[in-house]
């Protein structure tokens, strides 16, 4: 009995959530099932799987496109944004806050794709219209909330928009199918791809400039180096980023900003979280600040790390006291919690001031750029570990005291 003969696979490259990316599937592959099975963005549901319902929108080139309709390999070159890609749109976060105020969702399976269409409406009409929004959304079915207060919040965000002066900004658009810019000004050249575990030499990851952290801790520790020095190698941002597991600087623009990503490793899973940092620094106060944002396409983060080299305990060392400030999004937050965080801080900040004193001795750091990938779950492991091991040796000093002597 002869074996079935598989489908030939392609690779297609495009650019996700401003992430190239390169993905191998069949011709016949939906850019749905792309999205969701290759690149784990679950956000984009699938419903009817005819185009009917619109829970699988998703922007194509700009523009409102259903994924299960879509055939990845024709979609080579496009420019796609999925609900995840939209964590820190500013229209985005407006609808899901009237969403939230008006009660327009319910069971929630049609709201990523719903999402997606108000934002083009949002954009595109030129006053807060019931007709016009109930027509725009006739592709996007909801089985639960009855669309009143879909349309109220939908209506609110336009209406509050206008009011600020912030008017439509692509108008109505023509005949064809989304991405059909043949002979137009705003063709899109093919997106060169990358592996999506590499690095690339640019982001588009932006670093805030009005960064306030949901969480913030803080850790310190001491090297046997004086001030001076200590705080001279904080600024070779390649050195010491040398010394952190996992972290990779693609690119030093200035002195002032620093492009990269941060290599994590979970179990069988590797990503990178390519992103872009701002970084201040006094010299007299011997101070810093280095605040950033990283991605991985379905996770991201914002970070702020505030250092001070003070003199240390002994004559000729040194005192770093860290106060880092983060914010988690996407699937990445359910590791967020600020116990965890911190007790795996700890954990980083100690090899991290072990690196560093190595490399302060001109020794060779036990970790360095090409070295593997940080392992959240192994710190997480070896910090219960020690924890476990703290309780039976303070069991054991309970019962050694409660030992009558002879």
């Amino acid at each position: 009995m002869n074996a079935p003969v598989r489908p030939p696979r392609v690779n297609v490259a495009l650019a996700v959530n401003g992430r190239a990316v390169a993905v191998e599937v069949e011709p016949r592959t939906h850019l749905a099932d792309a999205l969701r099975e290759e690149l784990n963005l679950a956000g984009t549901h699938l419903g009817c799987e005819h185009g009917v319902c619109g829970a699988c929108t998703v922007l194509l080139d700009g523009e409102p496109a259903r994924a299960c309709l879509s055939f990845a390999a024709a979609c080579e070159g496009a420019d796609v944004t999925t609900i995840e890609g939209l964590d820190d749109d500013a229209i985005a976060t407006e609808l899901r806050a009237a969403f939230n105020r008006e009660h327009a969702l319910q069971c929630g399976f049609c709201t990523p794709g719903m999402i997606v269409a108000a934002r083009d409406l949002v954009l595109r009409l030129p006053e807060a219209d019931e007709r016009r929004i109930r027509l725009g959304l006739a592709g996007n079915l909801c089985r639960c909330t009855g669309y009143v207060g879909i349309v109220r919040a939908i209506q609110s965000v336009i209406s509050d928009r206008r009011a600020k002066g912030l008017g439509p900004t692509t108008g109505e658009r023509g005949l064809g199918p989304v991405g059909a810019r043949t002979g137009s000004s705003s063709a899109r050249a093919p997106v060169a791809a990358t592996q999506t575990t590499g690095v690339a030499a640019s982001t588009a990851v932006a670093v805030p400039a009005d960064f306030r952290p949901a969480h913030s801790f803080d850790q310190s520790f001491e090297v046997g180096f004086p001030p001076e020095q200590v705080f001279a190698f904080f600024g070779r941002v390649e050195e010491v980023a040398a010394c952190l597991p996992g972290a990779v600087v693609t690119s030093v623009p200035s002195p002032e900003r620093v492009e990269g990503g941060m290599r994590v490793k979970l179990g069988p899973i590797s990503a990178t979280f390519r992103g872009a940092a701002d970084v201040a620094r006094d010299e007299a106060a011997r101070e810093g600040r280095i605040r950033g944002a990283g991605a991985d396409g379905r996770s991201g983060a914002q970070g702020e790390v505030r250092y001070r080299v003070n003199a240390g305990s002994t004559p000729g060392s040194s005192q770093v006291n860290l106060t880092v400030g983060y914010a988690l999004k996407g699937p990445l937050a359910q590791f967020g919690r600020p116990g965890l965080v911190r007790d795996v801080a700890a954990r980083l900040v100690a090899e991290f001031a072990a690196n560093l004193e190595a490399r302060l001795a001109g020794r060779p750091a036990a970790v360095d750029a090409a070295a593997p990938a940080l392992n959240p779950l192994r710190l997480a492991f070896d910090l219960v570990r020690g924890r476990i091991a703290a309780w039976f040796r303070r069991v054991a000093r309970r019962g050694d005291a409660s030992t009558p002597r002879s």
